[in-house]
């Protein structure tokens, strides 16, 4: 078994699943397998088609298992993610989206960041090379991880003093803020309200333990936010964070989305006292120190 399993839910996009599982061909870290959950209708499947065939035998020659299922009817996103993480077996679980391309060291370094700081999650926002020459400095005042990751006391009521932080992930201000904080290559880690679903690495047994996305059928079909009430359960219990450099470029394809009145963040209340999710102490501030101090030699890649 692979200490990872990617995981990637795609519907009516597949240019964008060959890019990305082209991506996951050049990775410098290659001990993972490949989960692909598809509900495009009937009538526009992909999976046969010559062009994801040749990437997934690809993916299988270099040692990676890889597996194809067709799941319908659709029931939402957080139905569909659940689906994946039902299938996944490894200790980490990596959400990729059918439209992203990344840069060959970025699994390396998520892996190296989620083991060093021992935190539910690590994210690297998608980023819009179309709007490098659009700067925001208005945007991008990050707050940087000085010390070990840990969980933050995020609460419906509270939600509201951190929101601002997502404003660092638009356009290209990751990358613009990436040539300023980490011009070498060197890893920061920085704190976040969320990090778009796009590339999200997480500890299987952490995503588990708030619940992951088993509570899918509270919700319609059409519904967005699935991805950010989650993480914001985790870093409430366990802590998370983004990275810089992300090495995740967003093709720009249209949003497969088109209904987003409801969000699944109309459940965080609910879910907090749902799965117990509460921070577990000093104890475990105690430990990431010790584990930073040990893993100091991973930050650059």
């Amino acid at each position: 078994m692979a200490t990872t399993d990617v995981l990637i839910p795609t519907a009516d996009r597949k240019t964008g699943l060959a890019v990305v599982l082209t991506s996951l061909l050049g990775q410098t870290y290659t001990d993972f397998d490949v989960i692909v959950s598809d509900q495009t209708p009937e009538d526009r499947a992909y999976f046969d088609s010559i062009e994801i065939q040749t990437l997934v035998q690809a993916l299988r020659w270099h040692g990676h298992h890889v597996q194809l299922h067709r799941h319908l009817p659709r029931r939402g996103l957080a139905e569909q993610r659940q689906f994946l993480l039902e299938q996944s077996r490894a200790p980490y679980v990596h959400f990729l989206d059918d439209d992203v391309l990344l840069d060959p060291p970025v699994l390396e370094r998520m892996h190296a960041v989620l083991r060093a700081e021992g935190c539910g999650f690590v994210g690297c926002p998608a980023t819009g090379l179309g709007h490098l020459d659009d700067v925001r400095p208005y945007q991008q005042r990050i707050e940087l991880w000085e010390e070990p990751v840990r969980p933050e006391p995020f609460a419906p009521d509270t939600l509201r003093q951190v929101w601002d932080r997502h404003m660092v992930n638009n356009a290209a201000n990751p990358l613009h803020l990436e040539r300023r904080l980490a011009p070498n290559g060197s890893v920061v880690c920085y704190k976040i309200a969320w990090v778009g679903g796009a590339n999200l690495l997480f500890d299987r047994a952490k995503l588990l333990d708030v619940g992951g996305f088993s509570w899918w059928a509270r919700l319609p079909p059409e519904h967005a936010g699935e991805e950010v009430v989650v993480q914001f359960l985790l870093i409430r219990k366990y802590g998370g964070c983004g990275i810089l450099p992300s090495g995740t470029y967003h093709l720009g394809l249209p949003t497969t989305v088109q209904d987003r009145r409801r969000n699944a963040t109309e459940l965080f209340a609910d879910l907090i006292e749902e799965f117990d999710v509460h921070p577990d102490g000093q104890a475990r501030l105690e430990r990431l120190k010790v584990r930073r101090l040990e893993h100091s030699n991973l930050q650059t890649f």
